[in-house]
């Protein structure tokens, strides 16, 4: 007997529906469907729930290979999150560019360093573009903490190829401005995303 007949026979001999077992079990009535029709596993978390729910071993529920499987997709998931979390940190750390004196702002004597809250000494277009592309990276790491937070995976690629185009583009854009210190971080920041970006793409 597979696992989507086992699982159907349990929550039939319990007289539950498959939302009431989503319930108990604390995920949708969609992934019990889906379990049920063989389209899914659970994930490990919720066979430990079913097993306590129904008072059945593990391996009565799966097979070796299957367990082993799912334990594998589990721990690459788990990856993933972690990744995500990793990415939306360093996004956050864009506060960087806007709170750190990285401008210049000169004088007639002097040359003093302020924050982009205080910075003049451009056009009111390139002031655009720069607070433009640090709220963007900050919208994109909040979206990233929160897309790990509830450990969903979809759309994660999309958000991270996002926040690496907008940081290239942030560097291209102040090197052309000449803001070498804003420059700098802005690189450290692309360069640890590129870091994390390549051990996500090696737990694929």
């Amino acid at each position: 007997m597979e696992f989507r007949e086992k699982l159907q026979q349990l929550r039939k001999d319990r007289g539950l529906t498959q939302e009431e077992l989503a319930e108990l079990l604390y995920v949708s009535r969609t992934a019990v469907s889906k379990w049920e029709s063989g389209r899914g596993y659970p994930n490990i978390d919720s066979l430990k729930e079913i097993s306590k729910l129904f008072s059945v071993t593990i391996d009565e529920l799966l097979s070796g290979e299957r367990l082993l499987s799912i334990a594998e997709e589990d721990k690459k998931s788990g990856m993933k999150n972690l990744c995500s979390l990793l990415f939306g940190i360093v996004d956050l750390f864009s506060l960087m560019l806007v709170v750190l004196p990285l401008y210049p702002d000169k004088t007639a004597d002097f040359v003093y360093s302020v924050t982009l809250f205080n910075y003049t000494q451009c056009t009111k277009l390139n002031l655009i573009i720069l607070w433009s592309i640090c709220v963007l990276l900050v919208a994109i790491g909040i979206i990233n903490v929160i897309l790990s937070a509830n450990k969903s995976v979809r759309g994660t690629n999309i958000v991270l190829i996002a926040s690496i185009a907008i940081n290239s583009f942030a560097i291209v854009f102040l090197a052309l401005s000449a803001e070498t210190y804003a420059v700098v971080v802005a690189f450290s920041l692309l360069f640890i995303k590129g870091i994390i970006f390549l051990k996500d793409k090696s737990c694929n």
